[in-house]
């Protein structure tokens, strides 16, 4: 099966480019906001304020988001003007940050504690006017006409005071939201009411019942509400939880400190084993101390095992269950627990560097950042409350003017089915009003459709989705970076696979070594000692097929296969002496110059082929030689100063750059393998194989992903030969492989794609993949790898894991659909209740929504957005485990 690589086009779409300075991004928590009106008007303000590029609100988190220009914005003073705009707002900036979590936490609890007392107020007012009703002549005193205007004037005084001060302001500050109908629709039905009661000549019926029953459904659904959204948010909240307050802070160096790992008990205080220690905040630990954590602890910060063996319960941070063993030299992460042996710890990331840290800030990043899909919902929230309040008026003139004369029938009340009192008859068909006045008919229609209008599911639909994916996905360290990354997942077609470090292990073995004599100034014999003759002919028959082939690769390289021969110690060209020449320079435990020099070379990068030949350098026991003034040009190779010679470490690619020829032959001889080229002064030293393993979730993950109706590729920087085998093993295509494509090569080779009309994902760990992970429609990539690399992600990866690969695309498209389902409820709701509201079916069926029912079904619709999106979390469990 033949590979070619295929080739980039000169001309490209335009590439986006990695942002090197980003804005300022200032986080606030926002009080006061009611409904999706709220949300907008607060973000007008902050529009509003000088240096301000954009702003986020999030109305289920209670969350704004700000992106500024760097200095220009002063986040006090930006807090301090929503405050006075009656949204009590707090920056979380540098120190201040716990403190203004946990003061946010307590004002929140404390909120949902008064809702819930108003809510216990006004549930009682409710069973009073209901027994009124039910029990009438029976009970004189709970069905009299004053009594039931007590209730209603202390609903207002009461649980509704907050709701219609809220209401009222909002409307003053031309900001009007929820409150605002509901307090328009309340106070209206009571001042009618009342009108009805001291004028009893108008003929008009008194509907005390409405308001209080009213504002008992509103404060039951926002309670409700505001229960789902804690639910929803449990997971974030877990997370910020994660984060440990004290550390252990103790001198690594005293002789007293004993560990005992194996002896300690799991309850053990920790004076029996350390006196010496100090306790202090673990955001005050500096990056280099050593701090002590006993069984059942948290670990403190981020840092490296220096003493002690244990496992780690790491479950909240990468989903994996199972406790990882850590000892000398592993990590440990901030928040995960300590489960077995005490150990001493240096620290190496503090504060919001930490890993948990840096978790939290991507949920919180992504609650805050919406999908393109919401748009519609946030320019229709803008002006909800304005074109409802004009419905409302409209309605009224309508049926006042026009609707009672064309349909007369109304008035006298044939058929009539007034839908009131729904908490006892909701649907029940009750008995018939006859309406002798056609003002008061319009006026309850017009206070219907303020209460029915429900703002609050319009602007939740979104926010409490994205909240509960983003939670699911922190729990199975999946971390998805917004709405708008969910909105693309959702659209994907193609996923495009970086081949090392991700789809294979990335632990290269060397397999093939091959010194090159010709020209060389180097002695690479010097130092050689030889090891037994057998294993030395198998080594080069590895490289180049068989004895007589090791001559002709040689001779391909030098030009003549005389002076090869002659070369190697002036040996002739029968096969014994060769083997015995060729013995002279390789074994399996040869102590190679060119390993030596390759060595020195790669100790300057990071790359896991720089890893392998360090370490068969170091298995072999061969000495690191001098190096110096190391340059790494990604994707190609390595060079440094190696004893006062410049030598270069790297691809044929890298090698033709710096005029050094590679024969054919030579390249062909490690075919399906990655080769490293050593050459210095212009002249080829030799060529290292080395072999990768695919990982062992590579193919499940790749047919997982075709299952699901996606393209799958790979994109490497590794020969065509390489890719081939690796290809092969996965099952993929020619036409879907890219190889031989260098790191500025990768965005163009997607921006192709794209270009095509492909909608793509690009999976990396690497420098390398960094352009490419910025261009593609969503970058994944695998927090294991490189910073860079996870900076430049949409989506990361906690865990080691490629089929988290399949599990996030799954949560992005579950999660989308669910944000779709709730836009659909909510303008399907507004859409219909309103006109049933404003007495559309009362001519041909006689029924009418009273104010009482029209406020339950406005309440509990966004209970129902929030509910639907707390099944996500059902749902989605379900799809992973079918």
């Amino acid at each position: 099966m033949q590979f070619v690589p295929k080739t980039i086009a000169e001309i490209q779409p335009e590439i986006i480019p990695v942002k090197e300075s980003p804005p300022e991004l200032v986080t606030f928590d926002v009080g006061g906001m009611k409904c999706a009106g709220c949300a907008k008007a607060v973000e007008r303000q902050l529009m509003q304020y000088s240096g301000v590029i954009s702003a986020c609100v999030n109305l289920a988190v209670e969350v704004a988001t700000v992106e500024c220009q760097p200095g220009a914005v002063d986040a006090e003073a930006l807090a301090k003007k929503l405050t006075d705009n009656g949204f009590p707002s707090q920056s979380r900036l540098g120190e201040n940050q716990r403190e203004a979590e946990a003061a946010t936490i307590e004002r929140r609890r404390q909120e949902i504690r008064q809702q819930i007392k108003q809510l216990t107020i006004a549930l009682i007012l409710i069973i009073l006017s209901g027994l009124g009703h039910v029990l009438g002549t029976k009970a004189p005193i709970l069905s009299n006409i004053w009594f039931h205007w007590g209730l209603a004037t202390l609903a207002l005084l009461l649980p509704g005071r907050p709701i219609i001060v809220d209401g009222c302001r909002s409307l003053w500050r031309n900001a009007p939201n929820m409150n605002t109908l509901v307090a328009l629709g309340a106070v209206t039905a009571y001042t009618a009411s009342n009108a009805a009661l001291l004028f009893p000549r108008m003929g008009w019926e008194c509907f005390f019942d409405e308001p209080v029953m009213l504002l008992g459904f509103i404060l039951l659904g926002k309670t409700l509400e505001q229960q789902a959204r804690r639910r929803a948010a449990s997971a974030l909240q877990a997370l910020i939880a994660l984060q440990p307050a004290t550390a252990r802070l103790v001198d690594f160096k005293l002789p007293s400190l004993d560990l005992r790992s194996e002896e300690l008990p799991l309850n053990s205080t920790s004076e029996v084993y350390d006196p010496q220690y100090i306790e202090i905040p673990a955001d005050r630990v500096r990056v280099g101390e050593w701090l002590q954590v006993l069984p059942g602890e948290k670990i403190p910060v981020d840092g490296e095992v220096s003493e002690g063996k244990t496992t780690i319960d790491e479950s909240m941070l990468t989903g994996e269950s199972l406790p990882v063993l850590k000892q000398p030299g592993d990590t440990v992460a901030a928040g995960t627990i300590n489960k077995s042996g005490a150990i001493v710890m240096r620290a190496t990331r503090t504060g919001q560097e930490t890993t948990v840290a840096q978790m939290v800030a991507l949920v919180q990043a992504a609650q805050t950042r919406k999908a393109p899909i919401q748009n519609l919902a946030d320019t229709v929230a803008g002006y909800f409350v304005y074109g409802v309040m004009a419905i409302s008026v409209l309605t009224f003139l309508f049926w006042y003017f026009a609707g009672t004369h064309i349909w007369p029938s109304v008035l006298l009340g044939h058929g009539a089915m007034n839908m009131g009192h729904v908490a006892m008859n909701m649907g029940n068909q009750l008995s018939i009003i006859h309406y002798q006045s056609p003002l008061l008919l319009s006026l309850k229609l017009a206070i219907a459709v303020l209460v029915i209008a429900c703002p609050c599911a319009l602007g939740l639909a979104t926010p409490t989705a994205i909240l509960v994916g983003s939670g699911i996905g922190a729990e199975r360290g999946l971390l998805i970076r917004g709405g708008d990354v969910l909105e693309r997942v959702h659209q994907l077609d193609t996923v495009v696979f970086d081949k090392t470090g991700t789809l294979t292990t990335g632990n290269l073995t060397l397999t093939d070594y091959l010194p090159i004599f010709h020209n060389s100034e180097w002695d690479l014999n010097s130092d050689i000692n030889v090891g037994n003759r057998q294993d030395a002919c198998s080594t080069i028959d590895g490289v180049s097929g068989d004895k007589q082939d090791v001559c002709s690769t040689i001779d391909g390289f030098s030009g003549n296969r005389q002076n090869v021969c002659s070369t190697i110690d002036g040996v002739s060209g029968n096969r014994q002496d060769a083997c015995s020449t060729i013995d002279g320079v390789s074994g399996t435990a040869v102590d190679s110059k060119l390993l030596q020099i390759a060595a020195a070379v790669e100790r300057g990068a990071s790359h896991p082929i720089a890893a392998a030949i360090l370490l068969e350098a170091q298995q072999q026991g061969l000495p690191l030689l001098a190096a110096e003034d190391f340059c790494t040009e990604p994707g190609f190779g390595v060079s440094a100063l190696v004893e006062g010679r410049r030598v270069f470490a790297g691809n044929a690619e890298w090698m033709k750059e710096q005029g050094v020829a590679v024969a054919t032959e030579l390249s062909g001889s490690l075919q399906g393998k990655t080769a490293v080229y050593v050459a210095s002064g212009g002249v080829l030293l030799g060529v290292i194989g080395l072999k990768d393993t695919l990982r062992p979730d590579a193919k499940a993950t790749v047919e997982r992903l075709r299952g699901m109706g996606l393209r799958v590729m790979m994109l490497t920087g590794d020969t065509a030969s390489a890719a081939a085998v690796t290809a092969q093993q996965l099952g993929l295509a020619a036409a879907d492989v890219l190889a031989e494509v260098p790191p500025e090569g990768k965005a163009r080779a997607i921006a192709t794609l794209q270009a095509q009309g492909c909608k793509v994902a690009v999976v990396g760990d690497g420098i390398n993949d960094a352009p490419a992970l910025a261009q593609a429609d969503v970058g994944i990539g695998l927090h294991c790898g490189t910073d860079v690399a996870v900076e430049t992600a949409h989506i990361v990866l906690m865990r080691n894991a490629l089929m988290d690969v399949v599990e996030s695309i799954e949560l992005g498209r579950a999660t989308f659909n669910k944000i779709r389902q709730n836009l659909f409820w909510a303008f399907g709701y507004n859409t219909l209740g309103i006109p049933v509201a404003a007495g559309l079916l009362l001519p041909a069926t006689g029924i009418i929504l009273s104010p009482a029912a029209a406020g339950a079904f406005m309440a509990f619709s966004s209970v129902s957005v929030v509910t639907n999106s707390l099944f996500l979390r059902r749902g989605f469990r379900a799809s992973i485990d079918g």
